[in-house]
């Protein structure tokens, strides 16, 4: 039996083999043994790795599972609370504080109650200087024969504006209330189709008594109110009251006939534009009268012949702007509260 020759490692036999199989070739014998013990030190290495890469990975699962329970448990602690402790306690500061507001309240009004003057004296001011501005120069100053249009529209023009205002704010918010809108792809909801299928049920449409009176009746009302309206400035009467009586012709006309014949001239867009379009006026007007005024200029608008009924400036068109913002938001919240939209 041959004995291994001890420089194989180095022999040029050796070297044909390493260079046959693919394997690195090296003048040093030694070069392979040190391969291999780095091949076992790397895969020692790479095990322990290994197991470090999973002790971390279960300490980081007990801590997730550990945060878990913790948050379950504080969860179920306090899950109760808003509808136990929670409400008891907002029940008290809520009272507390609406007490705390009432007396708040109470000492102001009473505090500027005290520095009012005595109601009857013949030296305070409400009893001279202000009733005798209006009767001994409103005339001249307004060119309005009656006095409280005169007043409300031209020396208190802004409180009647905010008036206006909160009329077209409350209708604002009784539309977002309880209008009920059309679905995203165009189709009725079923709300609005149950609101409409009842309204059809209870439209007195073959009602002829009632439609024969409507139409002898609603023509003279929406005239009349008309005729109040254009006639403010002049007789008792102005917005307010007009746009009352034509919103009242107008819910009798839909009471009679339905929605179909009062959508053929008056729609929700038709409301839109009747109601922003009379408020821009009233505002864009009484702005040019404030600033004018205010700076003491010429305001350009002449206030006419007292008694014509173009006469008295800017109180006539303002009457008619607040009449058909009166008569709009009147039909509007009847139509809201009946069908849920117009």
């Amino acid at each position: 039996m041959s004995k291994l020759n001890p420089n194989y490692e180095a022999s040029k036999w050796r070297k044909i083999e390493r260079f046959v199989n693919g394997e690195e070739i090296s003048d040093n014998p030694n070069l392979s043994k040190h391969e291999e013990e780095i091949r076992e030190a790397s895969q020692e290495d790479k095990e322990r790795n290994e197991q470090f890469e999973a002790t971390i990975t279960d300490l980081e699962d007990r801590i997730q599972k550990e945060r878990k329970r913790s948050i379950e448990a504080l969860y179920r602690k306090y899950e109760k609370w808003p509808q136990t402790k929670g409400i008891k306690i907002f029940t008290h500061i809520y009272r507390i504080l609406a007490v705390l507001f009432c007396v708040c309240i109470i000492s102001v009004l009473l505090m500027t109650v005290s520095y009012l003057p005595t109601f009857g004296d013949a030296s305070n001011p409400n009893n001279n200087e202000v009733p005798k501005r209006y009767i001994e120069k409103g005339i001249e100053e307004t060119g309005a024969i009656n006095f409280v249009a005169g007043m409300i529209l031209d020396y208190r023009a802004f409180d009647t504006l905010g008036e206006s205002h909160v009329l077209f704010i409350a209708a604002c918010c009784v539309l977002i209330l309880l209008r009920i809108d059309h679905s995203k792809n165009g189709k009725k909801p079923t709300e609005k189709a149950e609101a409409e299928e009842d309204d059809r049920k209870f439209e007195p449409k073959n009602d002829k008594i009632l439609q024969k009176i409507a139409s002898l009746l609603i023509p003279p009302i929406i005239i009349y109110g008309i005729y109040v309206v254009l006639n403010g400035h002049l007789s008792p009467g102005g917005g307010f009251s007009g746009g009352a009586i034509i919103g009242a012709g107008l819910i009798l006309y839909l009471n009679a006939f339905g929605y179909e014949k009062i959508e053929k001239f008056f729609t929700y867009k038709t409301y839109q534009r009747i109601t922003v379009g009379a408020l821009l006026f009233y505002a864009c007007a009484k702005s040019y009268s404030f600033y004018t005024g205010a700076n003491h200029l010429e305001s350009g608008i002449p206030k006419g012949i007292p008694g014509n009924i173009l006469s008295s400036g800017l109180i006539l068109p303002l009457n008619v702007a607040v009449g058909l913002v009166v008569a709009c938001t009147m039909y509007g919240f009847y139509t809201l509260f009946r069908k849920g939209g117009m």
